[in-house]
């Protein structure tokens, strides 16, 4: 697989290509495995890279005899649906601009169990953020915003609102760059101090409304600017990335899921909102398609009991 795909050659460019390539299990598996092992086979046992071919299609290492499959580990761990179901599902779920709701899943592939839809959609979400992704650099906006339509139960909330700790990049006077997004326990919190030293690098500039916690961010690495929010005649006028992208997330909420969010689940949904926000400007939706299939490979698997489990979220 290259490093830079190309469109048509690495990743199917429409609805209608992606059909013809992936009729089967077998076009599907051998696709997933120049995801897993770009450089070729390496045993998850010993890492060891030859191999033989079995007659059942696994992978069998020649050093340790360990048979396995490219969908062991994954999050097509052990399934029983085709994978090309997986891969319409994937198709559907990143080519259209906001997504789209587990009831709209489960139209559109015709699954007899609305549950169904809804756990491949959380798989899914699961594989969404890397771990190892870069932190966000430059000139960056910091703030938190209150999502609502939350389930009762959320730590850091009022009735049915969650504070979210946003974080935005500045690229020239208009353009926003990257956009991180995580859950805060207590909204006004030191919390928030803590989000912006994991995911923005040291050396970068944070613009802030000017909330005295925030303002040790000067003696953690950073270029501290702030302009208060209190007195300021347009508040929307003192962090405009970070109010711009809040007002989307709400947006997205209402007009794609159509329910209100469960507070374990959150995390997930901000995750799925970062990963169509960070790559919005791709030229084609199908290299969306194939970025998800890439971290779905290196992603564990998510039992149905996991996903429901409230002390699993993050």
């Amino acid at each position: 697989m290259s490093v830079n795909p190309v469109r048509g050659v690495d990743y199917p460019a429409t609805y209608q290509q992606l059909l013809a390539w992936f009729p089967d299990d077998k076009r599907c598996l051998e696709y997933l495995a120049g995801l897993r092992w770009p450089d070729g086979f390496v045993c998850p046992s010993c890492a060891g890279r030859q191999f033989w071919r079995t007659g059942t299609g696994l992978w069998m290492c020649q050093a340790c005899e360990r048979r396995t499959s490219v969908t062991a580990g994954t999050i097509f761990h052990r399934t029983r649906t085709p994978l090309s179901s997986w891969f319409a599902a994937i198709w559907f779920l990143t080519s259209q601009k906001n997504g789209m709701s587990a009831l709209g899943l489960q139209r559109v592939l015709g699954f007899a169990s609305y549950e169904t839809a809804w756990a491949w959609l959380h798989k899914l979400r699961r594989a969404m953020v890397r771990p190892e992704r870069d932190r966000l650099a430059g000139i960056v906006e910091l703030d938190e915003t209150m999502i609502g339509g939350v389930s009762d139960g959320v730590h850091g909330g009022y009735g049915d609102k969650v504070a979210v700790m946003v974080a935005v990049e500045r690229n020239g006077t208009r353009r926003l760059g990257r956009v991180r997004l995580a859950v805060a326990k207590h909204p006004g919190t030191s919390e928030l101090v803590q989000f912006a030293t994991t995911v923005i690098e040291p050396g970068s500039t944070i613009r802030t409304d000017g909330a005295r916690t925030l303002r040790q961010l000067a003696e953690l690495g950073y270029t501290h600017e702030y302009t208060t929010g209190y007195n300021a005649p347009d508040k929307a006028s003192v962090l405009p990335g970070v109010h711009l992208v809040a007002s989307l997330i709400k947006r997205w909420l209402i007009g794609t899921l159509h329910y209100r969010v469960e507070e374990h689940q959150l995390p997930y949904y901000l995750d799925e909102y970062t990963f169509r926000f960070n790559r919005r400007a791709a030229t084609s939706r199908g290299l969306l398609f194939y970025r998800l299939l890439q971290q779905a490979v290196t992603t564990g698997p998510r039992p149905l009991h996991s996903l429901h489990n409230r002390t699993n979220s993050p």
